[in-house]
């Protein structure tokens, strides 16, 4: 494959979304160039494949901001000013304020584009990096009033040449989209963790996948996470209002009830809630983003020993079954976890006959 980004392309920011684009730049062989403010983080993203430290006087033909969100407007002007051949765009997931700021510094915004991969990891920094990190993932672009239709085909390309899967967005309904589908669900995140500080500690021993996948991603930088939730605090806090809501009916239920599992406002205000709940999951895209579907889960044990979990993969394969998704929940005490392989409904039987057959412990019942 050959890429249609046009190097020079410096990146300014070696986190995890800077460093996996400049690997996936520098794997169609695209010359990249890298800065930032840290030494180590600079020199551990040119260690990791994402390009050249930059040398004083590069003449980029783009831009690439991936700075923390409370700093991205100022170094998107200082490239602006600095590189008057180049087109700059930005990663950062909050997008109306830095348009603002733009405006408000008197910045040239005829080579700007804000943009954003709605792509990343529960952990940060260049370590985390991945060159396929964008692959079948959205990437907004959300050009400004001026930007020129030169600078927009530019970051579009940027996009595709990385895998992504370019959309284009408002930067206001932008910031209102990942409020719900970003921002939110990580501080809820975080929430969800923070009060297992206050749990006994014999109390976490009883935890299993459920737990785990709710708080998968509170483990963030809480320094990033502030820039972002104050970068998009208004759209933040209207979705907050309507969980808030929520949350006071449930409790004013529980409040009521008195101890009485049967107490008929209490049954209907937490049928409602997970009614409520299942209708919303339904709405989560599926798979390459088409319609959700309903797979069938598949249990098995899994020795928690070296070689076990590929074999179990390789034998599905040779079976010819597709894994859609997967899950290992670790059983406390045992040298050993319930691998939930969800497949197609269709094949869920043949996958369990022959798991069976080729001596796998397989778990009655489908989900």
């Amino acid at each position: 494959m050959s890429a249609q980004t046009t190097g020079p392309v410096l990146i300014v920011g070696t986190g995890l979304l800077g460093t996996s684009i400049g690997m996936a730049l520098r794997r169609l062989g695209v010359e990249v160039e890298l800065a930032d403010a840290s030494p180590s983080a600079l020199a551990l993203a040119r260690d990791m494949g994402a390009g050249m430290i930059a040398h004083e006087g590069v003449d980029p033909a783009l831009v690439v901001v991936a700075t923390p969100p409370d700093v991205t407007a100022r170094v998107i002007d200082e490239a602006l000013r600095e590189h008057p051949r180049a087109i700059v765009t930005d990663v950062a997931s909050v997008k109306t304020i830095i348009a603002r700021e733009l405006e408000a510094c008197g910045a040239d915004t005829t080579r700007y584009v804000g943009s954003h991969p709605m792509a990343g990891r529960e952990r940060s920094g260049a370590g985390a990096a991945d060159a396929d990190l964008f692959r079948q993932r959205p990437w907004v672009i959300a050009p400004v009033a001026g930007s020129a239709e030169r600078a927009i085909r530019i970051v579009r390309s940027l996009a595709l040449d990385v895998g992504a899967l370019p959309l284009d967005y408002r930067a206001e309904d932008h910031d209102a989209a990942v409020a719900c589908v970003s921002h939110v669900p990580q501080l809820m995140a975080s929430l969800l963790a923070a009060s297992l500080t206050r749990a006994p500690q014999e109390a976490l021993g009883l935890s299993g996948q459920g737990l785990r996948d709710s708080t998968r991603i509170a483990h963030s930088d809480p320094r990033l996470w502030a820039a972002i939730v104050g970068g998009n605090s208004r759209e933040i806090a209207e979705v907050l209002r309507g969980i808030s809501r929520d949350l006071l009916d449930l409790l004013h239920s529980l409040d009521s009830a008195a101890g009485d599992p049967l107490a008929p406002g209490l049954v209907a205000q937490v049928t409602k809630v997970l009614e409520a709940g299942n209708d919303g999951v339904e709405r989560i895209p599926g798979k390459h983003g088409g319609a959700p579907r309903r797979y069938a889960e598949v249990s098995v044990l899994v020795p928690d020993t070296p070689g076990h979990l590929g074999r179990l993969f390789t034998e599905l394969g040779e079976a010819d079954v597709n894994i859609e998704d997967f899950a290992l929940e670790h059983s406390a005490g045992a040298p050993m976890g319930v691998g939930r392989v969800l497949v197609d409904p269709a094949a869920a039987a043949p996958a369990r006959a022959w798991l069976t057959d080729h001596g796998w412990t397989v778990l009655d019942g489908a989900h």
